[in-house]
């Protein structure tokens, strides 16, 4: 599965996800670095069938009204430690990578996953 990761997550998240198997961006890897605008994210995700990975809650706006980016994995954990984060991730990919082949919005908290049609 390919990943976009957003600015206010850690670029050790997209590291983690290349190394279990995944093609995953970091917006540190983009030319514009973390300036990269939101509008230009969501079409780097439709133009290269990414899953934007974020907590920027106008990226769910945008997929409700304008179904941009296509799909989403949103991330509401609130602040944690990134180590926390990186090890909710690894224990949560597979599921997350089966909830995605059927859902385009997939909500990740503490607690686990929920999906969106």
């Amino acid at each position: 599965m390919k990943f976009l990761v957003d600015a206010q997550l850690p670029h050790k998240l997209a590291e983690l996800l290349e190394s279990l198997g995944h093609d995953a961006l970091h917006t540190l890897d983009l030319p514009e670095k973390n300036r990269t605008s939101d509008e230009s994210l969501r079409q780097l995700a439709l133009d290269d069938d990414r899953v934007l990975v974020t907590k920027d809650a106008d990226f769910v706006n945008s997929f409700l009204v304008r179904s941009l980016p296509p799909r989403l994995l949103f991330v509401t954990t609130g602040n944690m430690a990134n180590e926390n984060l990186l090890f909710l991730f690894h224990a949560n990919l597979p599921a997350i990578v089966d909830a995605l082949a059927s859902h385009s919005f997939v909500e990740i908290d503490r607690s686990g996953l929920t999906t969106r049609p």
